[in-house]
């Protein structure tokens, strides 16, 4: 009989910040930016660790990786400081994907001085592109652009990772860039992006899936799966979970969050609850993999105890 999994997890993509302290071009002001769920309002709020845990209530988190909120791209490092002297006071996260444009001409200092965080484990550069896959032929992303794969050469002198957010429809540059620096571990956000779901998107998405996944450097994060105007469900993700997992194996899928923002599409339980039920048929090695011990040996977590300081002490008390 299946059992659900209730085990230790290490949420392997999720974020805090808190916009009345700290600048987010999207998140700051009164103006909303275009989004794939649609209205984002209700996270433009301060969202720290106690935030969190209060989320994910009777879910075994252990660890987290924090991922970089697009903060003001002038101050790179400044987030960087910032979410490190939130790790300091609550024991969370335990690892961090660091803001890098890599088409700077400062990136190689930039990479330098982010290696050199205590948790820093990789960066994330959203590489644009084609809006579309009618546009793929007239359009090329920064994964084909000369300046921004210089620093991304960059990445391998100082082992860090590459957090890659992009759609379906731009992977064939994802693994022309796999190929290319196969010394460099890739790691492909949110599944690819599968946002539409009609049978031909569906089709799309699994051949390109299907093809970077023949790229050994390469694994994935199974989050910010959820669609707009409907509440997060097994029924509607878990053949993407399942054809997720067949294709890249259970030793290169990592389950995450994406919270607050997935909170627009589901609860935690709704989110983690469910990716409990799909992979229940699974022997509990493999759903231990999924949920904890690929993100603990991808992104090698500090060891920590996340803890929630009393309120006189809380980070967003401080000035």
């Amino acid at each position: 009989m299946a059992e659900l999994y209730d085990g230790p997890i290490i949420d392997a993509h999720h974020h805090f910040w808190d916009p009345q302290r700290n600048h987010h071009p999207w998140l700051s002001g009164e103006e909303n930016i275009p989004f794939r769920y649609g209205d984002y309002s209700a996270i433009k709020r301060p969202y720290y660790p106690d935030d969190y845990m209060a989320d994910a209530g009777e879910h075994r988190v252990v660890a987290t990786v924090y991922v970089e909120t697009e903060w003001d791209p002038r101050d790179p490092i400044g987030e960087t400081a910032f979410i490190h002297e939130v790790a300091l006071r609550y024991g969370a996260p335990n690892a961090v994907v660091a803001q890098a444009w890599l088409d700077a001409p400062d990136a190689a200092q930039v990479l330098a001085a982010q290696a050199a965080f205590q948790r820093v484990r990789s960066v994330r550069h959203k590489p644009g592109g084609p809006a579309s896959p009618e546009d793929v032929g007239t359009q090329r992303t920064l994964m084909s652009d000369e300046s921004w794969r210089r620093g991304y050469a960059e990445l391998a002198r100082h082992g860090l990772h590459f957090d890659l957010q992009t759609p379906w429809w731009n992977l064939p540059e994802a693994i022309a860039l796999a190929r290319d620096f196969p010394g460099t571990q890739l790691i492909l956000n949110h599944a690819g992006l599968p946002s539409d779901r009609s049978e031909q998107g569906l089709a799309g998405w699994h051949a390109a899936m299907a093809k970077l996944a023949d790229c050994a450097n390469v694994a994935v994060k199974v989050s910010g799966i959820g669609l707009p105007g409907r509440r997060w469900c097994v029924e509607d993700n878990a053949w993407i979970v399942g054809e997720t997992i067949a294709m890249f194996g259970p030793e290169r899928v990592m389950f995450a969050s994406n919270f607050p923002v997935d909170s627009l599409c589901g609860t935690f339980d709704d989110i983690y609850g469910g990716f409990k039920r799909i992979v229940a048929h699974l022997p509990r090695q493999q759903q231990q993999q999924l949920f904890h011990d690929n993100a603990r040996r991808l992104y090698r977590t500090v060891a920590d105890v996340i803890r929630i300081p009393d309120a006189s002490s809380d980070l967003r008390t401080i000035a």
